[in-house]
């Protein structure tokens, strides 16, 4: 701002005296015109563009306004800057919030809205008007939020990106609207996933969060259901007390902070229940040959299993002394084993 000081009033006092007039009717406008803009927002200048432009322009015999071109010129800015505010008072005299653009001549003034209510009609970007711009949009208005912020961000992924970096609340919150996007995404959840394993980090952080869970699931199914796999592999019922001890270690867990490391809480507890399910097989002389009938089973299962998927077709052709040798020894253990188990049966009749 310049003043305009008489070239014949040289003394500093002189001008400081003559300044204040003009200074305070400038200050006074910028107050007015901020005040309305405080009040109104954007519905100020949506109003002179509802009651200046037309576009296409008009015939003789209509009011006169212009065309967002020439508004534009005139402005100096853009027509595509102007439609938009042109269209948000369409859309907002639609919804009966403003007056319609043939009710308004050059210069007239209206009553405007409160200055949040623009915001619900007024999109700042191009891209608001593209399918994926309606998009974010309408899921902005779903979080109770002005779609201009979403749009805004979605325009600028680089910013995302630092906020990401930057600011762990962020972080959190991008990786939450991750999550909910991967349940209707097929495509970004096999990304991810292919991400995960491709990233040594994450892929033993994935591995230590799925051991966690196992065992926070394992207490779990001994608190709720009352039963419990022995480590032969049976499902027994639980022990009044290791019930209420999975009870007391699973309310332990569940009252851990949101993001608190439950790694440490779950392995306590995980291994306090193992701990008393092997006494209690072993304080209860049934369930004991049981459970060493069933480990016997498992592991006979598994070597049956592992000799049948030997093939000896074309032996000759990879013959070796040391795969007969280990045969062999491997024929007698069978030969022991087989002596023990009849001479045991020798010992414990069956009874008729």
């Amino acid at each position: 701002m310049t003043l305009a000081i008489d070239p014949s009033e040289t003394s500093s006092e002189t001008s400081v005296e003559t300044s204040p007039a003009p200074l305070s009717d400038l200050v006074a406008r910028d107050a007015r015109e901020f005040g309305v803009y405080a009040r109104t927002g954007g519905w100020a200048f949506g109003l002179m563009v509802a009651r200046s432009v037309r576009p296409g322009g008009q015939s003789a015999d209509e009011t006169p306004k212009v065309s967002a071109k020439e508004f534009a010129e005139l402005a100096g800015c853009s027509p595509e800057r102007v439609m938009r505010y042109y269209k948000a008072w369409d859309r907002a005299a639609d919804d009966g919030f403003v007056p319609h653009f043939e009710a308004l001549a050059p210069g007239q003034e209206v009553e405007l809205p409160d200055a949040d209510v623009w915001l619900s009609y007024y999109v700042s970007r191009n891209s608001a008007t593209s399918e994926r711009g309606t998009a974010i949009a309408e899921a902005a208005e779903a979080e109770g939020i002005r779609p201009t912020k979403a749009l805004e961000v979605a325009e600028n992924p680089t910013a995302l990106r630092a906020a990401i970096l930057a600011d762990p609340s962020t972080a959190r919150a991008a990786r939450s609207a991750l999550l909910d996007r991967i349940k209707e995404d097929p495509e970004l959840q096999a990304e991810l996933a292919r991400d995960v394993v491709r990233t040594d980090d994450l892929k033993k952080a994935v591995a230590t969060e799925s051991r966690t869970s196992d065992r926070i699931g394992y207490v779990r199914q001994i608190a709720e259901s009352g039963q419990v796999k022995t480590p032969a592999g049976q499902t027994i019922d639980a022990p009044v007390d290791l019930r209420e001890e999975a009870e007391r270690h699973l309310s332990l867990l569940d009252e851990l902070d949101e993001g608190e490391d439950s790694g440490e809480w779950a392995t306590e507890a995980f291994d306090t229940m193992k701990s008393l399910v092997a006494e209690a097989v072993e304080a209860d002389p049934e369930l004991r040959v049981q459970e060493k009938r069933t480990k016997f089973y498992s592991s006979l299962q598994k070597a049956t299993k592992a000799f049948e998927e030997l093939t000896f077709d074309d032996a000759q052709d990879f013959y070796e002394d040391d795969m007969v040798q280990r045969l062999e020894e491997l024929q007698q253990a069978i030969a022991t084993c087989l002596t023990a188990l009849r001479g045991g049966g020798q010992e414990n009749p069956p009874q008729d």
